[in-house]
């Protein structure tokens, strides 16, 4: 457990060095006709599987609407974050019983270290693909303002990659 949180830490760490700002800005910009949305996942046929097709947003980074636990969140596809992560208020909007957890599990992120609590996603989803049993760190929202899907959630799926500027993920 201690080494995922490492490598979680890492990722969050390393987007942090290299776009200042990234979780944060790409969360809290606001939603208006004019402002970037998050992207539509493209239904996908694949041999052996459904798949979605996410189209870069502003920067170049690949973020979508969610569907998790049966409520909508937007959320940054992050592989250098090792779980799906997710601030305290976007977990109380999806449903997590946050009064009971126990943020015991120790972050580094790019705004120094963070407690953080485990728990298990009982589904997400994006266009066509559903994957059950995902684990997440739920964080204070200081550390971060909304929620970035890591690599619990991509891998369980059969294959994810970028092709042509496009994320195809396939389950």
């Amino acid at each position: 457990m201690l080494v995922r949180m490492a490598v979680f830490a890492g990722g969050i760490v390393a987007a942090a060095m290299v776009l200042p700002g990234l979780a944060t800005s790409y969360l809290e910009r606001p939603q208006t006709d004019t402002a970037a949305k998050p992207a539509q996942a493209s239904p996908a046929k694949y041999a052996g599987g459904k798949g979605v097709i996410m189209q870069p947003g502003p920067g170049g980074h690949f973020y979508g609407t969610f569907t998790i636990n049966g409520r909508k969140a937007d959320g940054l596809v992050d592989t250098g974050a090792s779980v799906v992560a997710i601030n305290i208020s976007t977990a109380r909007r999806l449903g997590v019983s946050t009064g009971s957890l126990s943020f015991n599990a120790k972050v580094n992120t790019a705004n120094g270290i963070v407690k953080a609590a485990v728990v298990m996603l009982d589904r997400v989803e994006i266009g066509t693909i559903a994957v059950k049993d995902v684990e997440a760190m739920v964080l204070p929202d200081k550390s971060l303002s909304g929620m970035l899907v890591g690599m619990s959630f991509l891998n369980k799926l059969s294959s994810y990659r970028v092709e042509n500027g496009a994320l195809h993920l396939t389950r």
